[in-house]
């Protein structure tokens, strides 16, 4: 069955690049064209779709990783007349569990399977093949494309109807805001109190303070280097759906809410670049009445 790929940023590039190097991947499109065409001379067997009509014409599985709710809409509302019975879409992006259960709603009208398949690993993750997805929808679709994803990701599950993949990847993003807290505060309060870098870091990551973001980022926080990583501005996105989850079903989060003001601040102030330990910038700062 032919595959295609919609969304080539920092992570559906190299998702798709996996697919595409063992000959799984027909066609891509992205927004930005000159990223398609870049893709399609790394990876000569596949080809840039003149727009997405034409690329869910062609395709039996069509792969999504889009950066938010409207752009998604957008795009399925632009092909879905187009999209026949059978097709499968496997969405990457990370969106609120309703925008996943409105569309899958409207596409199982047409007898197209809708799989919300939010991922997690970062980069380097996707990068190496390594990502862990979570996902939600038809489970009999998931089994027909799992053997394809398994190209990308270390870890499938599913856990349930349309809308649990995005869920589960809200409780995610909330356990990665809340080490991002911990983390880029800590190693802050490491600097103020002048305690050398390289033992310290050993020390922390040996011991029950270990963690990923600590052991990948750790160093480029105290360089201040912010160049490859998870936007801010995306976590921030996926933090407000965290928070209207927690609304919804009356759960007080006060790390959702810390992550947000602290993500807010250090957008407006200009500091947010690249990844989201350019936090530590933000802990840094002297906070009012002259305390760190």
């Amino acid at each position: 069955m032919n595959t295609a790929w919609i969304g080539l940023g920092a992570m559906g590039a190299p998702m798709a690049g996996h697919l595409a190097g063992d000959n799984l991947l027909s066609s891509v499109w992205n927004r930005t064209r000159r990223k398609a065409t870049e893709f399609t001379g790394q990876f000569p067997g596949t080809r840039v779709a003149s727009d997405p009509i034409e690329l869910v014409q062609d395709a039996g599985i069509i792969f999504l990783c889009v950066s938010a709710d409207d752009d998604l809409r957008a795009l399925i509302g632009q092909v879905e007349d187009r999209l026949a019975a059978g097709q499968i879409i496997v969405d990457h992006s990370t969106v609120a569990p309703a925008t996943a259960q409105e569309l899958s709603g409207r596409l199982e009208e047409i007898g197209v399977a809708f799989i919300d398949a939010p991922v997690t690993g970062g980069v380097e993750g996707a990068i190496n093949g390594q990502l862990a997805i979570m996902a939600g929808g038809d489970h009999r679709a998931l089994d027909e494309v799992e053997p394809v994803m398994r190209r990308y990701a270390r870890i499938i599950h599913h856990l349930g109807p349309s809308g649990s993949g995005q869920a589960a990847k809200a409780v995610n993003q909330l356990l990665v805001a809340g080490i991002a807290e911990a983390v880029c505060e800590s190693l802050a309060l490491m600097e103020k109190l002048q305690l050398p870098a390289t033992p310290m870091l050993e020390l922390l990551g040996s011991g029950a303070a270990g963690n990923w973001f600590l052991e990948k980022r750790a160093a480029t926080m105290l360089d201040d280097s912010f160049e490859v990583g998870f936007d801010p501005r995306l976590l921030l996105k996926d933090l407000r759906i965290c928070q209207t989850l927690c609304s919804e079903a009356g759960f007080d989060s006060g790390v959702v809410d810390q992550a947000i003001a602290d993500y807010s601040r250090l957008i407006d102030q200009g500091s947010g670049e690249g990844d989201i330990s350019s936090l530590i910038r933000l802990k840094r700062e002297p906070r009012p009445g002259g305390k760190v």
